[in-house]
């Protein structure tokens, strides 16, 4: 796709999703055999439930329909919600994540995984996991120093509801 016709569909389609309450994060055009498929990856700092995705699909089908950015021939329209190892990139990305798990690949080379705490305009306050029984470390990582980040995963984790509770 080129970058023209990304711009073109994001200008056109970006209006549609922030009337939502939503944000547009990603668009991507692939060729899957003779059919096209127009994804399109959406969020809030709530996260978007089904109804909020259908209603966004159907406005950004009909738009769509009413117009030639996708130019001739059949596409797929898939709206959807960055998956759970979603990259981090937009300072709003980072805010969304507070609490979770973050796999960091750093600017030096190294690679960090802990929790994010707080954010700021220059950087995180990081929950570092202790490890063979140590407690956890804290630290501060600027934006800067940071090449890569990407949500990990915990199936094990009990939410602060869950320790609340056990402590009743």
């Amino acid at each position: 796709m080129s970058t023209t016709q990304s711009e073109r569909l994001r200008e056109l389609l970006e209006p549609l999703v922030t009337s939502q309450g939503l944000d547009l994060e990603e668009i991507a055009v692939d060729s899957v055999g003779r059919k096209r498929v127009l994804s399109v990856v959406v969020d809030s700092d709530t996260g978007a439930d089904l109804d909020q995705i259908a209603d966004v699909s159907r406005a950004l089908s009909a738009k769509l329909d009413e117009t030639d950015a996708m130019g001739e021939g059949e596409y797929t329209l898939e709206v959807g919600t960055p998956g759970a190892e979603r990259p981090l990139k937009e300072h709003r990305h980072y805010v969304r994540a507070i609490d979770r798990l973050v796999k960091f690949q750093l600017a030096d080379g190294g690679e960090l995984v802990a929790r994010i705490l707080t954010v700021d305009d220059e950087g995180l306050d990081l929950e570092v996991p202790g490890v063979k029984g140590r407690k956890a470390t804290s630290r501060r990582l600027g934006f800067p120093e940071i090449d890569k980040a990407r949500v990990q995963v915990e199936f094990n984790r009990k939410s602060s509801k869950d320790e609340k509770e056990e402590e009743a």
